[in-house]
């Protein structure tokens, strides 16, 4: 069976338009903020799984390329502009990015680098976490888009109240945040949006390797829909995977569900480019 992974092609700046990945391989975010380290591992396993994908539909698809990873820095902020450096160069190239991840922190420097160069965003993300904590670290994301980077509208599908803070909550209210459900025909906001996915909104029992375990969470079945749906959706103008940690992946499931994420990514947003 031909592999999908030998249809992407190593990125090159001149390369025709199409989708781009990288990894960001850190977790300092994460280990900041208590959580258990690994999701600097992330962005290998992921690769590994994705390997074992045929390439029956490839055809219909984006061309893809694999950028490689940034070099994580030993201080969190410059590794995250090394994150927005690499976004920018791909995104001013004429191509679609996506980031594998590493801790959630880095979802800010991603995005802040698509809004800059593409204008405001609103935002979509898949999180059993609001992650709007003040500290520093991988719980600080959105807050941080919210304050700095004049994101103004943000949805979370999949989240957890036990595992959230009250003060949380109600910061992200009244910032005019939404908990969304898992109907296909929850409303997104309009105009162009990011759309972020950590992989600890799935249920442990099928994503056991995230940073912080989800006991009551999504199945896989849910989250390749509404990943399916992230790629159709045209106004969606980057995507990130994020928290996959291979030290506690028993037998590899959490990064091949990834690879599934990523791969009904890819099929919906062929349907972007059909007549």
């Amino acid at each position: 069976m031909a592999k999908l992974a030998e249809t992407i092609k190593t990125y090159q700046h001149d390369a025709p338009s199409g989708v781009v990945f990288f990894g960001a391989p850190d977790d300092l975010g994460v280990r900041l903020n208590g959580g258990r380290p690994g999701a600097a591992r992330g962005p290998a396993a992921f690769r590994d799984a994705l390997a074992r994908y045929g390439s029956a539909e490839a055809t219909a698809w984006p061309t893809l390329y694999d950028a490689g990873d940034i070099e994580p820095a030993g201080e969190l902020e410059e590794t995250h502009g090394r994150v927005a450096e690499r976004a920018a160069s791909v995104l001013r190239a004429g191509h679609f990015c996506v980031m594998i991840g590493g801790g959630h922190d880095l979802t800010l420097p991603f995005v802040r680098a698509v809004i800059e160069e593409r204008g405001p965003l609103a935002g979509v993300y898949f999180d059993a976490h609001l992650d709007v904590r003040e500290e520093t670290g991988s719980g600080m994301p959105f807050r941080r888009l919210i304050e700095d980077c004049g994101v103004s509208s943000l949805v979370v599908h999949g989240l957890d109240p036990r595992v959230n803070a009250r003060e949380h909550a109600d910061y992200f209210e009244s910032q005019g945040g939404r908990i969304a459900s898992s109907d296909l025909a929850e409303p997104w906001p309009e105009g162009p949006k990011f759309v972020s996915f950590d992989l600890d909104v799935i249920d442990q029992a099928h994503a056991p390797g995230v940073s912080a375990q989800n006991p009551a969470g999504w199945t896989g079945r849910e989250a390749v829909v509404w990943a399916e749906r992230a790629g159709r959706d045209p106004s969606v103008a980057c995507f990130d995977i994020m928290e996959l940690s291979p030290p506690y992946d028993e037998g590899g499931r959490t990064a091949r569900f990834a690879a599934a994420v990523f791969v009904s990514f890819c099929r919906g947003f062929a349907a972007r480019c059909e007549p």
